[in-house]
């Protein structure tokens, strides 16, 4: 991807999980207790399509919006482009660092401090130990944090969470941002601290990939967008056309009558 002006290349990525399923008798306990639910015979194994042959660009210095139902593949997408899950098959090629922001907790140590997970997701994130204890201060001052910082971080609210988070995941000043539904966390003032800080990297150039479901979010944000549904690209083009032809979809749906039967 030398040379190019895209940030994100997907190429026809799938994402498959298998289930695992106990006897309808059998409580979890006992089938965990007894091995049954691996005696089950190969031909009854079941498997669910996370992501379905997914392929797009995302060119550098643009904002990629994700939009879909629940569980219609947006976070496994997310978490693949972060490097959390491998491609049963396909590639997915991404220029510069990147910073994931996932689901609430990923990353993060219950049982260790706000200081200590500091330091550890900023490791994870190509940090030196000297530049994590030079951006500790702004770090902690940005989640508004300090009193709570050297507390277990299984004490933290959902907001807290998040504030922390984010504000590690921006202190790397990275190329390739990612966003998994974190700016519906926390108290407003907050977010719109959030939305500063994304305003800034947009001006510098940065990418972004964000979920939503806000669709004035993603109108405002995003220069595109791709709705997913049941694992594989519905419709990926200018946000507001997507956000449209999604709620188009969600209204029918909910004004088709219920057959009895």
């Amino acid at each position: 991807m030398n040379g190019s002006n895209d940030a994100i290349v997907v190429d026809n990525i799938s994402k498959r999980f298998r289930l695992m399923t106990i006897p309808k008798q059998a409580s979890f306990k006992k089938a965990i207790v007894r091995f049954e639910f691996l005696k089950r015979k190969r031909r009854e194994e079941r498997y669910v399509d996370a992501v379905r042959h997914v392929s797009f660009r995302v060119p550098r210095g643009s904002t990629l919006g994700l939009i879909g139902r629940n569980g219609s593949g947006k976070t496994t997408l997310m978490r693949l482009l972060a490097g959390v899950y491998k491609p049963d098959a396909g590639s997915i090629a991404i220029q510069g660092d990147i910073a994931p922001l996932l689901s609430l907790g990923v990353g993060f140590h219950p049982d260790m401090t706000g200081r200590e997970n500091v330091k550890i997701n900023g490791l994870v994130l190509g940090l030196s130990p000297k530049e994590i204890e030079a951006r500790f201060d702004e770090i902690v001052d940005f989640a508004e944090l300090q009193d709570f910082i050297d507390v277990p971080i299984r004490t933290y609210s959902s907001g807290m969470y998040m504030r922390l988070a984010f504000s590690i995941a921006v202190s790397v000043d990275p190329d390739v941002l990612l966003l998994d539904e974190v700016l519906s966390v926390g108290d407003e003032s907050f977010a719109e601290k959030c939305l500063t800080r994304m305003r800034k990297f947009k001006e510098q150039g940065k990418t972004i990939v964000l979920v939503t479901h806000e669709p004035g979010t993603l109108k405002t944000w995003c220069d595109s967008a791709i709705w997913m549904d049941r694992g594989a690209l519905r419709m990926h083009g200018d946000a507001a056309d997507v956000v449209a032809a999604y709620h188009r979809e969600l209204h029918a749906s909910a004004e088709q009558p219920v057959l009895a039967g």
